[in-house]
């Protein structure tokens, strides 16, 4: 009898407690939901609400310079002469990968060097210093045909960029990353849309309307440079670990996110009325429909059939090449239907695709990104800036928003979902990475007149800037952690509030310090 009351009463005890532990897990998974809609309708719902009615405000006349459009294919141009031509290239290409080669050696990605080493060429450096051989090298005559070089290059390169965007890197991540990385949008989004009610009038053309400028620089201002960053991450031996998974995730939603509100932007400047933008909208709709629908599992059926590398190459060519000429027709750039293409190509691990990737990479890297650094330094006059001294001061004006709205936009959702401020710092740095992607929104946005060559140079400038403070930023980062780390192992105080995880690995430690 006194053995069934014992076992009675553990019974209710072990019910009891099973009870009080799920009740706890409720409780607890009910004010995480609680905090994360709280964090999401002011991270995100909230600035995109405030950049909706901006858009609808009316900042005054623009009175900006006149825009100066990328070079176009003249039709009156005589054909250069091929050894002027050839020695254009040969000089573009070989000082980029000089300009990488030794930003490397300092400790910056390669393609700081290779942006720079195209502002070198340009009107900015060479052009002042020794007109004569900048007009020699790149006269009037050779500039149409580096500038299809340059579109050829960018097709390439978002073809790579969607190829990276794997769709795994989307799911599991758990609803930290997705609220980081729309948050990381919405609110550089917003305070574009505000600081182009500021710069409007002194940088825009009366042409222009302002909701389609304020769009452009909201989407300039979102954007992270998925490429670079993933680059950045394996060179520091942060792609694998928490920080560095998380990072990724957030740019991956970032960029699909900006290169809409590009292609929004882009439909707004290209029709002559909303009738006329409303197709444009629609056929791209149809068209990504079809790609997914269509073109995905039919590309999955002739991958199957063991083709030969020398028959998957040109099969990835072509395809980017026509989905790029489709996009082009039906009036959004040609990135989107190469970057779509990318991004739907099927990943089934197989080492022939590994090799055709590298392939493309190295060709694209090579040979066709130069001359598109080289067309962004030609256009890029930072005389132009030197004249009026109010012109720095947008410029700088420019570069404080940039970066506070997206390190700010990271450290204002990531905190309150519980990542540590170490990592929500370093996270608001990574995503702070612009790279070669800001360049090519913004050779977009001067080629169509959507902003002037003053305004283009400024962005230019920011883009530089942001991303050369990435690798000494996150050196910052890891040094005060060393510190810290040696205060806590020695005694003394740690970060207030973020006391150490149980169990966490000594390796991965290490791996994050020595970063």
């Amino acid at each position: 009898m006194l053995c069934d009351i014992r076992a009675g009463s553990e019974f209710n005890l072990s019910e009891m407690e099973s009870i009080m532990t799920y009740s706890r897990f409720r409780s607890a998974n009910t004010r995480t939901l609680r905090r994360s809609l709280v964090a999401y309708g002011l991270a995100v719902v909230l600035p995109s609400v405030l950049a909706l009615l901006m858009l609808g405000l009316d900042p005054g006349t623009a009175t900006g310079p006149v825009p100066v459009p990328s070079v176009e294919p003249g039709r009156e141009e005589a054909v250069p002469a091929t050894p002027l031509l050839l020695l254009s290239v040969t000089v573009v290409i070989a000082l980029a990968h000089l300009g990488g080669a030794v930003f490397r050696g300092l400790g910056q990605p390669r393609v700081i060097g290779e942006m720079a080493a195209g502002i070198v060429l340009g009107p900015s450096l060479l052009g002042a210093v020794w007109p004569e051989a900048h007009r020699a090298l790149f006269p009037s005559a050779v500039m149409p045909y580096l500038n299809l070089l340059a579109q050829f290059g960018l097709a390439f390169f978002m073809f790579l960029v969607g190829l990276e965007l794997r769709g795994d890197l989307l799911r599991g991540r758990g609803r930290v990353a997705v609220l980081c990385g729309q948050a990381s949008v919405a609110i550089p989004f917003a305070l574009g849309v505000a600081l182009a009610l500021l710069i409007y009038t002194p940088l825009a053309t009366a042409p222009v309307g302002f909701p389609v400028f304020a769009l452009f620089i909201g989407a300039a201002l979102s954007v992270t440079a998925f490429p670079v960053l993933a680059r950045i991450l394996l060179e520091r031996g942060l792609f694998h670990t928490p920080t560095g998974a998380l990072t990724i995730t957030c740019a991956a939603i970032a960029d699909v996110t900006a290169w809409l509100l590009l292609a929004v932007a882009i439909t707004m400047a290209n029709g002559s009325s909303p009738a006329e933008a409303l197709r444009t909208l629609g056929l791209t709709v149809a068209f990504a429909a079809v790609m997914v629908g269509v073109v995905r599992p039919l590309l999955t059926r002739l991958l199957r059939r063991r083709l030969s590398q020398e028959a998957t190459l040109p099969i990835v060519i072509v395809g980017l090449l026509v989905s790029g000429l489709l996009t082009e027709l039906i009036g959004i750039h040609l990135i989107f239907g190469a970057f779509l293409f990318g991004a739907l190509f099927p990943r089934d691990g197989d080492v022939r695709l590994r090799r055709v990737r590298e392939r493309t990479q190295d060709f694209t890297t090579s040979f066709l990104l130069p001359p598109f650094f080289a067309f962004v330094g030609l256009n890029t006059q930072i005389g132009l800036l030197s004249q009026d001294l109010a012109m720095w001061s947008w410029c700088l004006l420019i570069l404080v928003v940039a970066v506070a709205g997206k390190v700010g936009g990271v450290l204002v959702i990531a905190r309150p979902m519980g990542v540590p401020g170490r990592e929500a710092m370093r996270l608001g740095v990574l995503m702070n990475c612009r790279g070669v992607t800001e360049l090519v929104i913004l050779s977009i946005g001067l080629s169509l007149g959507i902003i002037t060559q003053v305004l283009f140079t400024m962005l230019v400038i920011v883009a530089l800037l942001s991303t050369a403070a990435t690798a000494p930023l996150l050196g910052l980062l890891d040094r005060w952690d060393a510190r810290r780390d040696g205060e806590v192992r020695d005694g003394g105080p740690g970060e207030p509030g973020e006391p150490e995880e149980p169990g966490e690995p000594e390796e991965a430690g290490a791996v994050r310090r020595s970063a």
